[in-house]
């Protein structure tokens, strides 16, 4: 087999499996894990895919900025938004991270619903400020331009303070073997403090997002409690979270 060939058939793998295992395409391809570990370092070089130890997995999606982000799948999220309130209870106190499904979750809670809100997203904060019965605490700290959250000691300094009943991430990507993982690193400083503060965690999760790792892991997939995803998504796909008892929810 051609290098070329070699190396399409690894990027093919990554695509249907999530990731790659140099040692069972070795066996597959009848070549050396040498050959195929150059394989893969070629093809991180070129920013098809990230090494990890034993293999490679997908990039997680390059993230724009927040308004750009906004005009994106506007209606995938607003689905997702509206299942997640359906299990926001009367009386709870919610964490509500950054991002633009966050945004969208906000701006679907039901006038009656009597809740408290704290949340280090000021957009967030802003789209509850009107609402009758939402109490909304907005964390300090250094703004982050690019995701617009409140990061640093002073936000997980205000955190180890809270006992909530619900925290909704900001999902960069997920994977059932690495975990919840983000690309910055101060970012998954503070959700991880969340997590930790939170009863139940319920992420809302874009299609491009399942089955990729970011350079900095939150936790475990277990510190999930349910993923809410689009129906598009095969079963197959979902089929590793399920087994690690996660509920999984398609809208």
């Amino acid at each position: 087999m051609f290098t070329a060939e070699r190396r399409q058939y690894i990027l093919r793998i990554l695509q249907e499996e999530g990731k790659v295992v140099a040692k069972k395409v070795s066996e597959e391809l009848g070549t050396s894990e040498d050959t195929i570990r150059r394989d893969l370092r070629e093809l991180a070089a070129e920013g098809l895919l990230q090494r990890v130890h034993g293999g490679a997995l997908p990039y997680p999606p390059i993230i724009p900025n927040f308004a750009a982000r906004q005009q994106q799948a506007v209606a995938a999220k607003s689905a997702m938004a509206r299942a997640a309130v359906q299990l926001i209870r009367n009386g709870q106190v919610i964490l509500i991270d950054g991002g633009t499904t966050n945004l969208q979750v906000a701006q679907h809670i039901p006038t009656e619903l009597h809740a408290t809100v704290i949340t280090n997203s000021p957009p967030v904060a802003v789209a509850l400020a009107d609402h009758p019965h939402v109490e909304v605490v907005l964390l300090g700290g250094r703004i982050n331009k690019s995701a617009i959250v409140a990061l640093g000691a002073a936000t997980i300094e205000a955190l180890h303070m809270v006992r909530a009943d619900l925290y909704l991430p900001g999902i960069c990507g997920v994977h059932p073997e690495i975990g919840i993982s983000g690309e910055n690193l101060e970012e998954a400083h503070v959700q991880r403090t969340m997590m930790a503060r939170a009863a139940e965690v319920i992420a809302l999760v874009a299609p491009e997002k399942l089955n990729t790792a970011g350079p900095y892991i939150i936790g475990p997939m277990s510190d999930l409690t349910e993923i809410i995803t689009e129906q598009t998504v095969p079963d197959e796909l979902l089929e590793p979270y399920r087994a690690l008892g996660i509920s999984v929810t398609c809208v």
